[in-house]
């Protein structure tokens, strides 16, 4: 193990955007649009998710997918701006969680593919950090 691997660092540049879908299709539509505008670094989709809310006065309930979105939260408002307009929602969900650390390796990795420097967190070489992301398939 490299010096430093284990090593967390402040991850108060990175957020988590959580959005819900109503299928994989578009889902992934909403990832892959996000990813090639190098807004984020990675989309999780969970699908089978069993969502209840209240909408126009009644309880509804159904199955959507939900994104786990990660990235920087200056690139936060330009996300949202692009969910609201590929969501197929009248009312998509866009929220924001804040992240307070991270692994550096993983932090660097999340900067880089977001667009933005990596020095800044003392990161380890391009090749461990495509090893990690390749070591989580």
């Amino acid at each position: 193990m490299a010096v430093g691997e284990y090593e967390m660092k402040s991850a108060n540049r990175f957020a988590l955007a959580l959005v819900t879908a109503p299928d994989l299709k578009t889902a992934r539509k909403l990832a892959r649009a996000a990813l090639s505008a190098r807004l984020l670094a990675c989309a999780n989709l969970v699908p089978g998710i069993e969502s209840h809310y209240r909408w126009q006065g009644k309880v509804e309930s159904g199955a959507e997918v939900l994104l786990v979105l990660k990235t920087r939260r200056r690139q936060l408002e330009a996300l949202e701006r692009m969910i609201l307009k590929l969501h197929p929602y009248d009312t998509p969900e866009f929220l924001v969680l804040p992240l307070a650390k991270g692994n550096v390796r993983y932090l660097a990795w999340l900067a880089a593919s977001t667009g933005g420097d990596r020095k800044s967190l003392r990161r380890s070489p391009d090749k461990k950090i495509r090893g990690a992301r390749a070591g989580r398939k």
